[in-house]
């Protein structure tokens, strides 16, 4: 009983806030989004509750095919009790309200706290205007890489315009983000060479790395010291191969960003190059929009920017600033997702253009400011709440669930009340940390924020209920056996 008691207290602030708002004059207006489908799962599997993507990560077996089935029967028990909450798509676009959709055609209505749109220009008239004049113009396809005629006056502009962004010299452009983080690490590193990586940093760097060579080497997340230990100990036996150290401006899952200058005063030291990869700062964060480069007195200063278009430039795609023609060059045909892609579309080379063209101006600057006051009203409004999130003020606001369990019960909560946030677990995070990613836009209004706090407060009371019960019978089951 004592256990239970202090689990309750833990709850309560949250429980408290959502019986004064349910019982407030103002309960029929924030409590407008439900979902469209059924509202009722049946009973919670157990196993929905436990395992993650890390264990079928390796399958075993002669049988290429027939080895996902492991995966499968996993994701779709979760999928059969409303607990799969990925591969979901909107009906209208990445919208503060937006319908929406599961993968098995279930719809929903709510406020959209799930997509990165993080100044709201992807529907911005003059985004819209400049994709269909260009269209219009020239078609919708490249129809071909940027070695071979693909390229448009677009993307030669667009080329120019982020190297006097950044105040580097030379720009490389990829189809997607993705591309630019694989593309910029196995285009420039070889066999023999080192690659010194944050623990943390994305996917497509970490990819990029275990593709091009052997000698990879992780560092404890931004801590410079360890950094320079590593690179000590290389140097100290390889004087001849190069090293590569990675990096991001802001780390997405945790709001969290380096010194930036310290790591590139280190690889000065040690005859390093330092890539920096800005995807999540770069036009939202700063007064004059170029994130922490800019913050950090950076700017023209790091070896290498890479960074992504579909975060605060409504489109795909993404880039390599540097600062030397030969760099630049060697990209162009040694990056084979440069080389071997199409290239970037017209529409998206001058909607992109449009974007910066608006980032830079002081209806951009506005709508920065809109979004980090968006960004501070939530984060206030969850501690509230009593919820905590991780991190410093960014367009990321990941809100902390603890067990990857009690986090998928939320999440099928949140679906049930109408809000669309993402579910993140291990292992795209560590184990036991799961949370509740919420992305804010510059056009939420205080009310989307209010009633999105409203529906994780009362979904994550509700869900700890629910999982201390079914803890408890596990308990008993397991003593009566």
């Amino acid at each position: 009983m004592p256990e239970k008691a202090e689990n309750f207290s833990k709850i309560q602030p949250a429980i408290n806030l959502v019986q004064a708002i349910l019982h407030s004059a103002e309960k029929p207006k924030k409590l407008e989004y439900r979902m469209a489908s059924s509202d009722s799962y049946g009973d919670t599997a157990p196993a929905a509750l436990t395992g993650s993507m890390r264990d079928f990560r390796v399958p075993g077996g002669a049988d290429l095919l027939g080895r996902t089935e492991g995966f499968f029967r996993w994701q779709d028990l979760r999928r059969r009790h409303g607990l799969w909450p990925f591969s979901r798509a909107t009906e209208d676009g990445p919208k503060t309200v937006c319908s929406a959709q599961d993968d098995q055609g279930n719809r929903m209505h709510g406020v959209n706290f799930a997509s990165q749109d993080y100044l709201s220009l992807a529907s911005h008239p003059a985004i819209k205007a400049t994709a269909i004049e260009t269209i219009e113009r020239c078609g919708v396809h490249s129809a071909g890489s940027p070695a071979l005629v693909g390229n448009t006056s677009y993307s030669v502009a667009l080329e120019r315009k982020i190297a006097e962004f950044l105040a580097m010299d030379h720009v490389v452009l990829y189809p997607t983000g993705w591309a630019a983080g694989f593309g910029v690490v196995k285009g420039l590193v070889r066999s023999a060479d080192h690659i010194v990586m944050d623990i943390l940093a994305h996917s497509c760097l970490q990819e990029g790395a275990h593709a091009a060579t052997q000698n990879l080497h992780l560092f404890r997340h931004l801590d410079n010291e360890y950094c320079r230990n590593i690179l000590a100990k290389i140097r100290a036996k390889d004087k001849e191969n190069g090293i590569l150290v990675i990096t991001e401006g802001l780390f997405s899952m945790d709001s969290d960003t380096p010194d930036l200058m310290a790591l590139q005063t280190l690889c000065h030291e040690f005859n390093a190059t330092l890539v920096v990869d800005v995807a999540h700062d770069l036009g939202c964060l700063g007064e004059d929009g170029r994130g922490h480069i800019g913050l950090q007195n950076m700017l023209g200063k790091v070896d290498i920017v890479m960074g992504s278009f579909s975060k605060t430039f409504a489109s795909n795609g993404g880039f390599v600033a540097c600062k030397s023609r030969a760099v630049q060059e060697y990209l162009r045909f040694y990056s084979a997702p440069a080389t071997f892609s199409n290239a970037l579309s017209p529409a998206q080379a001058a909607t992109i253009l449009k974007a910066f063209e608006i980032v830079s101006s002081d209806e951009g600057a506005a709508l920065r400011r809109k979004m980090l006051a968006n960004v501070l009203s939530l984060r206030r409004e969850l501690r509230q709440a009593g919820l905590d999130y991780y991190g410093d003020p960014s367009a990321i606001v990941c809100v902390k669930m603890g067990s990857e369990g009690l986090a998928r019960l939320v999440s099928r909560r949140l679906i049930k009340l109408g809000l669309v946030a993402n579910l993140v677990e291990f292992p795209a995070v560590p184990k036991g940390a799961a949370r509740i990613r919420m992305q804010v836009m510059a056009k939420h209004s205080e009310e989307n924020i209010a009633t999105a706090v409203l529906m994780l407060a009362r979904a994550k009371a509700e869900a700890e209920l629910e999982f201390d019960g079914l803890r408890q019978i596990k308990s008993a089951k397991s003593v009566a056996a």
